[in-house]
């Protein structure tokens, strides 16, 4: 307010402006839940028990799966199989990554720890380094450029990791034990016999046919026992209980002469120990005799 005085003692008011704000009453609570009817609700317990009740639907949904579809039992482990190890399929492009030479050997630190590190830094700060409002992706050129990046390295890097198995497998002349199995699955289909389970207490226990044969005297002799053991269960090598109802007496004699996946011919080492060609006539003969009984 201003204040003028005449001569004539007459006051004079002139409004000059009004800037009062009206005093808050302390800490101002926003409205809760009720201020917006039909459109929001209590966290506590309406919303959170909807949620639980979502959750406890597919927990049980998961283990009425799991009961009614067991998880299928491996094959038994061979710690003296002769194998090309390989990861599961999504890791197959850090598996080839990690055979790089900047990513392995005396640069395995960067490797592992120094572009891993790059990579997932730069996933942590992209929402601080992209801050535009757009969220279409072609207007968005960094961050999309950088995503169909990463994409095509991830194809292109499993794609690469198992083509190299594949030559590996090749050139090994190794087959993967689930692929044997199913071939031998489906020998033993086509001859009429029952499948082979792995199953505890399931697997029948094949007996030695002949046991007092000589020819067993010519397995031990020939060296047979260094790869599928004493008791023919196998060691580094399968087992050759049950081999005739896999293979013939011919074709037993020409794995023993020319090799089977990646055993050896041993027919040589077979001679240089002593062991006759009649004698191998009739290993062959006996080990075709091998046969589950029915």
């Amino acid at each position: 307010m201003a204040h003028g005085h005449k001569k004539d003692d007459e006051e004079k008011v002139i409004f000059v402006g009004d800037s009062r704000v009206r005093k808050g009453a302390g800490f101002i609570t926003p409205p809760d839940y009720t201020a917006y009817p039909g459109k929001s609700e209590a966290f506590i317990p309406n919303f959170l028990l909807k949620e639980w009740m979502v959750g406890v639907v597919v927990l049980v949904g998961i283990l009425v799966l799991t009961i009614s579809e067991p998880a299928p039992l491996g094959y038994p482990a061979n710690p003296s199989a002769s194998v090309i190890p390989m990861p599961d399929w999504y890791f197959l492009f850090l598996y080839q990554y990690l055979k790089y030479p900047y990513a392995s050997g005396d640069y395995v630190l960067l490797g592992v720890l120094g572009v891993s590190g790059i990579a997932f830094g730069a996933l942590l700060l992209a929402p601080f380094l992209d801050t535009g409002k757009e969220r279409r992706f072609y207007k968005r050129p960094i961050a999309s450029s950088l995503m169909l990046l990463s994409v095509i390295s991830v194809i292109y890097l499993t794609n690469v990791a198992w083509t190299h198995y594949e030559h590996e497998l090749e050139a090994s002349g190794q087959k993967p034990e689930h692929i044997q199995r199913e071939e031998e699955a489906l020998e033993r289909r086509e001859q009429g016999l029952p499948p082979v389970s792995n199953a505890p207490g399931q697997k029948q226990e094949v007996a030695i046919v002949e046991k007092d044969d000589p020819a067993m005297e010519t397995y031990k002799k020939a060296g047979c026992i260094g790869c599928h053991a004493a008791d023919m269960k196998g060691a580094s090598g399968p087992s050759l209980r049950g081999v005739g109802d896999k293979h013939s007496q011919e074709e037993i004699l020409t794995i023993i002469k020319e090799g089977y996946n990646v055993m050896p011919p041993q027919y040589d080492n077979a001679i240089a120990k002593g062991v006759t060609d009649e004698e191998i006539n009739h290993l062959a003969e006996w080990l075709a005799k091998q046969k589950v009984e029915q």
